[in-house]
């Protein structure tokens, strides 16, 4: 067996190639023990999906679809993958979620541009696992899956904030309902297609929606905006 830890999960997980092998190796262990989940993609799978998407290599192909098998796995262990750039600082996270483009990641940056790479790290820069403990606590946690960038480091933290980011000439950040925001947490994240499936990423999210502080910013990616954000999310609740 091949074993990892993986927000707090044991996959064996098999990989032919260097950047998934890269990306694992921080989450690897030696132990002998029995894995909760098992990954290992076929080359007719792997060649299949080249083939479907030819702008990627077998390597790309390799690294993108075990995050998949993944993060639907994730479901049945009461968490979901959430698109967003996440940024640890003084033990919590901080997620930053837009479509592609939008700058979250540019965000986050911004963040240790502020506080300094030292005390604000990159937990996961695309698709950090967010995990509900038995006791209800919500957790950010990272993943080998962190989008071009690579960016990820295998550490859980309790999640301070959830911001939804949107383009803007002015900064404005403001704490919002839950509710408002479930809609941009559904389509930032995998939706599976049974409706079992479906039904636990809901219960999941609902939780989530109860117990993190939710924002809304609008923000033309300045070091004002980062000032903002951290300010108004890194209160004391």
């Amino acid at each position: 067996m091949n074993l990892h830890r993986i927000a707090d999960i044991t996959v064996d997980m098999g990989y032919k190639y260097d950047r998934l092998r890269r990306q694992a190796e921080a989450y690897r262990i030696s132990e002998d023990i029995r894995p909760d989940m098992t990954i290992y993609l076929s080359d007719a799978f792997l060649d299949e999906k080249q083939k479907e998407n030819p702008h990627l290599s077998v390597e790309d192909c390799e690294y993108i679809f075990t995050s998949s098998v993944y993060y639907t796995g994730l479901l049945h262990f009461g968490g979901f993958m959430l698109h967003s750039s996440a940024v640890l600082t003084d033990g919590r996270a901080y997620l930053f979620s837009a479509s592609s483009g939008v700058g979250k990641s540019t965000h986050t940056r911004l963040w240790q541009k502020l506080l300094g790479s030292d005390r604000a790290k990159i937990l996961n820069d695309d698709k950090p696992a967010i995990r509900i403990s038995e006791d209800g606590g919500i957790y950010a946690c990272g993943t080998p899956w962190s989008g071009d960038s690579d960016l990820n480091i295998n550490i859980k933290a309790p999640i301070a904030g959830i911001c939804f980011l949107e383009q803007g000439e002015k900064n404005k950040i403001a704490r919002v309902n839950g509710g408002s925001v479930i809609s941009q947490m559904l389509n930032q994240t995998i939706r599976p297609y049974e409706e079992a499936g479906m039904d636990l990423l809901l219960k999941h999210i609902d939780k989530v929606l109860n117990k993190v502080p939710m924002y809304k910013m609008r923000c033309n990616m300045s070091e004002e905006a980062a000032v903002m954000s951290y300010r108004e999310m890194s209160k004391i609740k």
